[in-house]
């Protein structure tokens, strides 16, 4: 367990050498979610691997209002420099967490040797537009989450609802770093399996995340829903042994 700005996080590390594998979860996922993939990636690899649970998500403890990209990042940079993590970092990060991934390259490059991005949030997804139509497609499940509060997923479906747009007409500007080499997973269906426009413009974000910088890869994931990790979990984890061995 490790305090940041007055709360608490659950960080849990598989010790090994040379890089260091952080996993991080989507929303309303803690890092139960990677429970699979932790030993065939730290038998491969040889690496160190962390999971760790976002506030309010796992053991970590809950921090009540809107959900702020800042504090999460803030949460992850502190845990990993108290377990003395400051250089060859890879950050893996699926869904919401790419917006934490993000922030994280942006502001501490120097952190990270690279970064694999599954079916993740990329910046130039979030126009004015692509917002209005996500908080409209949300709302149904927002309502419902408000029904039942307390229950951790809802709660952060809730507080993440709270700051959508700001937060993500914000992230929209935000440029990934040319220094920190990544590789973009999308997935064949996408988060948006029940909206054809919504999907076609998640995937050609990935594209365009891709073309606008150097060492990016695009990978698509065939036959997966945006659960990527647990519906291919083999190609998650080629993609990220190929990270490291680029790295070394």
């Amino acid at each position: 367990m490790i305090e940041n700005a007055g709360h608490r996080l659950a960080f849990h590390v598989t010790p090994g050498h040379g890089s260091t594998i952080v996993l991080d979860s989507g929303g309303g996922e803690d890092s139960s979610y990677w429970k699979n993939l932790v030993p065939d990636l730290h038998s491969a690899t040889g690496a160190t691997v962390i999971t760790y649970d976002r506030a309010g998500l796992g053991k970590s403890d809950v921090v009540p209002g809107p959900w702020k990209v800042q504090s999460a990042v803030s949460d992850l940079r502190s845990g990993l420099r108290r377990l003395g993590v400051t250089r060859n970092v890879i950050l893996v990060s699926h869904s919401q967490a790419g917006e934490v991934a993000t922030y994280f390259a942006k502001d501490d490059p120097s952190m990270l040797s690279g970064a694999v991005l599954v079916d993740a949030n990329l910046p130039p997804f979030f126009t004015d537009e692509e917002i209005a139509r996500l908080v409209a497609f949300a709302r149904p499940q927002v309502d419902a989450a408000k029904k039942d509060p307390d229950k951790p997923r809802n709660r952060q479906l809730i507080s993440t609802a709270e700051s959508f747009v700001a937060t993500n007409r914000a992230f929209h500007t935000v440029a990934w770093p040319d220094a920190v080499p990544a590789t973009v997973i999308v997935s064949e269906e996408t988060p948006f399996d029940g909206s054809p426009e919504d999907a076609r413009r998640w995937r050609a974000a990935a594209a365009s995340f891709v073309r606008s910088g150097p060492h990016r890869t695009l990978v698509t994931a065939d036959n997966s829903s945006h659960d990527v990790p647990e519906d291919r979990p083999a190609l998650v984890l080629e993609e990220i042994e190929n990270m490291v061995t680029k790295q070394h």
